[in-house]
């Protein structure tokens, strides 16, 4: 090995490191990730190009789901933020359905 390049780290150093992350990390942070996640799909899922309409529901369910289990735990604005982002979905998964009923 020569001296620019970095020692790989072992297993136990890795899961050391992990195991440090881990203590940091709150659920409600997770749970913040996760619907902006899920609310990125669900709107994907409604493109033209990507449409899935069960993906797209089961998006608003999980997110109707997950809403009240934060409320208390993050700011109000960010359950705020997350229920318009719900609505707003709801519309779009509406307007889907209608142009796919005409559709069809």
């Amino acid at each position: 090995m020569t001296d620019g390049e970095a020692q790989k780290p072992s297993d136990e150093q890795i899961m050391h490191q992990f195991e440090e992350e881990l203590k940091k990390l709150k659920v409600s942070d997770l749970l913040v990730q996760t619907l902006y996640t899920v609310s990125s799909l669900g709107y994907r899922r409604l493109s033209e190009d990507d449409r899935d309409l069960e993906q797209a529901r089961l998006a608003i369910e999980a997110l109707r789901a997950l809403l009240p289990v934060l409320e208390g735990a993050v700011g109000d604005d960010v359950v705020r933020d997350f229920k318009q982002v719900t609505a707003n979905l709801q519309l779009a998964y509406a307007d889907a359905t209608k142009a796919q009923d005409s559709e069809a």
